[in-house]
């Protein structure tokens, strides 16, 4: 374990909806500050639903912590001129990191189709979004392929327009087999991408709930995956020792191949994040990278 250069670690939260989610949420936000993430990630909802209660939680994040919030945008359901607003409150209110994100079409509505007057797709949001001001932006990679690319080498371009217009780096949607990255971080370096690639991992708090996400998302489950959390659905513990030593393996695995950067999808829940984060030497009261 290497103490002295431990990774960098940001973490994804998503607005809540009820008094006793926003508890859990606040809770994990209080227990993982501590770590030192580079920023926390605050989703915006599938359709750009959760618009309030993504900024009321970013607002808060601001007012209570010394944490870095990178609030989530999208292209959907917003004209250029709204979403172009949205960004420069966010800069008044001292936001300086997005995670900008074509967005899914809502629920029943049929394939995403781009608002008449908005940003038609990731690489023209990012655009704007520095026509607005200087952030730092982050944008979302598929190593098994976005569900909607007609294949691989069409992503990797469409990735690539998103860096090229002026996005950091780019963040991973979650997979489980390692070698799933390494082989896309490959491809990306041989297109000639050269921006940080960071793994998305997502610790699995409930396993049909990950399967429902990865069905969503075309990530892929390995029958070994299945196996060790076969018969576990009433053993909450045990459950929770065999999600963390998965990921765990997971993480350590990327580190080996020399990964200093993991981006961590929490679902509100600080546990499993902050045991991954313990196994990889990133520890409590440390700075952020």
């Amino acid at each position: 374990m290497n103490k002295k250069n431990p990774p960098s670690v940001s973490f994804e939260f998503f607005p809540p909806n009820t008094e006793e989610m926003e508890v859990t949420l606040w809770q994990s936000i209080k227990r993982l500050a501590g770590l030192g993430p580079r920023f926390v990630s605050v989703t915006y909802g599938a359709d750009g639903s959760t618009r309030e209660r993504t900024h009321a939680a970013v607002e808060r994040i601001i007012n209570e912590t010394q944490l870095t919030p990178a609030p989530h945008l999208t292209c959907i359901n917003a004209s250029r001129g709204e979403i172009d607003d949205i960004a420069r409150e966010y800069w008044d209110m001292g936001v300086r990191h997005l995670v900008a994100l074509r967005g899914d079409a809502p629920k029943n509505s049929g394939p995403y189709v781009p608002h008449p007057d908005g940003y038609a797709y990731g690489a023209d949001l990012v655009k704007g979004l520095r026509k607005v001001a200087d952030f730092d932006i982050s944008v979302a990679a598929y190593p098994e392929v976005h569900p909607e690319a007609p294949d691989a080498d069409f992503d990797l371009d469409n990735l690539k327009r998103k860096l090229d217009a002026g996005a950091s780096r780019a963040i991973t949607q979650f997979f489980f087999d390692p070698d799933v990255f390494l082989r896309f971080r490959d491809r990306c370096a041989k297109a000639g991408i050269e921006s940080p690639i960071v793994p998305g991992i997502l610790p699995i708090t409930r396993f049909p709930q990950m399967e429902r996400f990865a069905e969503m998302c075309g990530t892929t489950i390995p029958d070994e995956l299945r196996q060790r959390f076969d018969g576990l659905e009433d053993d909450a513990e045990t459950r929770q020792m065999i999600a963390a030593s998965v990921a765990i393996e997971q993480v350590r695995q990327l580190e080996s191949e020399g990964i200093r950067d993991f981006h961590f999808y929490t679902l509100n829940r600080s546990e499993l994040t902050y045991a991954i984060c313990h196994a990889l030497g990133v520890r409590s009261g440390q700075a952020a990278a």
